[in-house]
């Protein structure tokens, strides 16, 4: 929708069409968990403009549409809706087919009570299910961002939750130590974790609804399982219209979001960004970038020409009372792909000690060796979501770690302390690297000419 509205400002005369499988456009995606847990009242809520809306600024939107099938030569798409099947022209097409959550293989996995959540309908589906049948226990099936925004989401309905993650740890974005502090939150929440091992059955009733999940070493009574196990792009139609994309499925594109293909574009999770960071393609399905390359996309779909510069993959979530965000690289993904880093970790108050309501705030900063080039950072607890944008903005502007240290940044008691965590954190990291200031280095670099 964002591509719909951008290219309708760019030309006011074009002929702007959105199909639309689901019975929604233009939905808060990231607020479902909200919405399934009561903290958001009704599900319209989520809806950031109704097809109304969409009609008025002259985007002929077509809700329960599917796209079936793509001839780029001939530029038709075969859309299956209401009224059957039929073939429509383009000039330019857009995809914006987001992305597909992830089935792991997994004895019972259509099962009645098994839910994927990815979409408006997919949500509403899902507190129905929990006001009208009444669970008791949900299991949530991998430890990321929606499995663990879920497991709030069901708590605060009164279920029992169980997590259960393949990896070693929860959030396995995060490095261990900082997991660390996101697996006592969940436990000070009653929450049953279950790392290291898959869940490798659901058990059903005669009727075909859950009753139980197992691993390995365990089975335990379930009326309720939640796949939170990740996304891959939903590019089966792209791929089969001989569109080209990387190894992770998710369809190529230039700064322009051009594909290969004339007059195909693509935006949003079913294609990948350029990581500032690494300067390397990269696959992050975040709502943010997929609404500004979906903007890029629109404009240069009605004949402008605008660039998506990258992302360096901020991301923050609400875990019970903790804040957990990243951004950049974290040691691990370092590691894969064969950057040198220096790691420095803190763990400091979030506002002045005296004030009420004072917490701790966990930092990881990473930066490289020789430049001082910061690389990534992860923060957990009160504050992190106020900080990890001025550490993202330092990252988009190529700061080094001496950078970050000098940084003018806000103090007041309710706020902050007199030296803000990030600076902290950001001291530490100098000297672990221990390089000097650029200044400094420049000045030992002419005295030794």
């Amino acid at each position: 929708m964002s591509a719909a509205s951008k290219a309708r400002r760019v030309d006011p005369q074009a002929e702007v069409v959105v199909l639309e499988r689901g019975g929604a456009a233009s939905f808060a995606a990231c607020g479902i968990p909200y919405f399934v847990g009561g903290v958001v009242a009704e599900a319209e809520a989520l809806l950031a403009r109704r097809p109304e809306a969409f009609a008025r600024a002259g985007i002929d939107l077509r809700l329960h549409t599917a796209a079936v099938a793509l001839d780029p030569a001939a530029r038709t798409v075969t859309v299956r809706g209401p009224a059957g099947e039929e073939d429509i022209g383009y000039d330019q097409l857009v995809l914006a087919t987001g992305a597909v959550a992830l089935r792991p293989p997994i004895a019972g996995l259509d099962a009645e009570g098994v839910f994927t959540v990815r979409h408006y309908d997919d949500g509403v589906a899902l507190r129905a299910y929990v006001e009208q049948r009444r669970p008791r226990h949900a299991t949530i099936v991998g430890a990321g961002y929606v499995g663990l925004e879920f497991a709030e989401a069901l708590r605060a309905q009164g279920l029992a939750v169980t997590v259960v993650e393949l990896a070693e740890q929860v959030f396995p974005g995060l490095d261990a130590e900082l997991a660390q502090h996101v697996e006592e939150e969940l436990l000070a929440h009653d929450v049953v974790v279950r790392t290291g091992e898959p869940l490798a059955r659901i058990d059903h009733d005669e009727a075909g609804t859950v009753t139980g999940a197992a691993t390995a070493a365990e089975r335990w009574d379930t009326d309720l399982v939640v796949v939170g196990g990740g996304v891959r792009p939903a590019s089966a139609l792209a791929r089969a219209a001989g569109i080209p994309v990387d190894e992770q499925g998710a369809v190529i594109t230039d700064a322009r979001m051009a594909t290969p293909v004339p007059g195909v574009w693509a935006a949003g999770d079913v294609t990948g960004v350029r990581h500032r960071v690494t300067g390397r393609r990269a696959y992050i399905p975040l709502g943010p970038t997929a609404n500004k390359q979906g903007r890029v996309a629109g404009e240069n779909a009605a004949g402008g020409d605008a660039t998506f510069k990258g992302v360096v993959g901020t991301s923050v979530a609400k875990i019970f009372d903790l804040a957990v965000a990243r951004t950049g690289l974290s040691e691990a993904d370092c590691r894969q792909e064969g950057l040198a880093c220096v790691a420095a970790r803190i763990t400091a108050q979030d506002r002045a000690h005296f004030y009420p309501g004072a917490g701790d705030l966990s930092v990881t900063l990473l930066g490289e060796p020789g430049s001082g080039r910061l690389l990534g950072a992860q923060l957990v607890g009160a504050g992190a979501a106020k900080r990890i944008d001025v550490l993202a903005t330092a990252l988009h502007a190529g700061m080094t770690a001496h950078d970050v240290a000098d940084l003018d940044l806000a103090y007041a008691p309710p706020y902050a302390p007199v030296w803000d965590p990030v600076l902290v954190a950001a001291g530490q990291l100098v000297k672990a690297l221990g390089a000097a200031p650029p200044a400094a280095a420049a000045t030992a670099a002419g005295a030794s000419t």
